[in-house]
């Protein structure tokens, strides 16, 4: 009977992969607290307590630093949609999306988006695992958002597009940031006003 071998991992690359994810934790928090143009290679070095050369030998750019935190963001972001009930109502699971996007924000943990003259945009393009991640991402909430529509229960002449970047938003919106500013509100709270904000609109009821 065959028995299957499993490579062992040495100490050597545990403690790379190790001191790799404490690298891009910290860039996913610097990008959440400033954001790409305003951060720098050397105070990611100095927070992860290593030398920059260190730094460069697993990343060679800032903008591969700063990818990594992104791709990374994006997998957690694919793990979330696929750990939600299949059997739920498309309307249930956009607003439990909403939901986590901003819970992380307000944790920093959400980078924010790079500008579109950005080098960092540039990088992600180029990247297979960040594109292959947006694009399935994007079709599973573009399906659940054509089917909420069908159903009316989301404005069926918006565009389903328009719906999905409204969304997007969501991840980087500064109303969170202003309204945790305030201090007037727990961030349980500050998520439910928006969620109202963006699901129910401003009219009066």
């Amino acid at each position: 009977m065959a028995t299957t071998q499993v490579a062992k991992v040495s100490f050597k690359e545990q403690m790379l992969q190790a001191r790799e994810d404490a690298i891009i934790q910290t860039v996913n928090r610097l990008l959440s607290e400033k954001g790409f143009d305003a951060m720098t290679v050397d105070e990611v070095a100095a927070s992860v307590g290593i030398a920059k050369a260190s730094l460069y030998k697993h990343f060679p750019s800032k903008e591969d630093l700063a990818a990594a935190a992104m791709v990374k963001v994006m997998q957690r972001a694919q793990r979330f949609l696929q750990s939600l009930d299949p059997e739920a109502p498309p309307m249930d699971k956009l607003k439990a999306v909403a939901r986590w996007t901003m819970e992380v924000q307000l944790a920093g943990q959400m980078p924010s988006l790079p500008s579109q003259n950005s080098t960092l945009r540039n990088t992600l393009m180029a990247s297979r695992e960040y594109m292959d991640g947006l694009m399935d991402v994007s079709d599973t909430l573009g399906s659940w958002i054509e089917a909420a529509q069908a159903k009316g229960l989301l404005n069926p002449q918006l565009p389903a597009i328009a719906v999905l970047y409204t969304l997007y938003a969501r991840a980087c919106d500064p109303v969170l940031e202003f309204l945790k500013t305030g201090g007037q509100h727990t961030d349980a709270q500050i998520v439910d006003l928006v969620m109202s904000t963006c699901f129910d609109g401003i009219n009066a009821r």
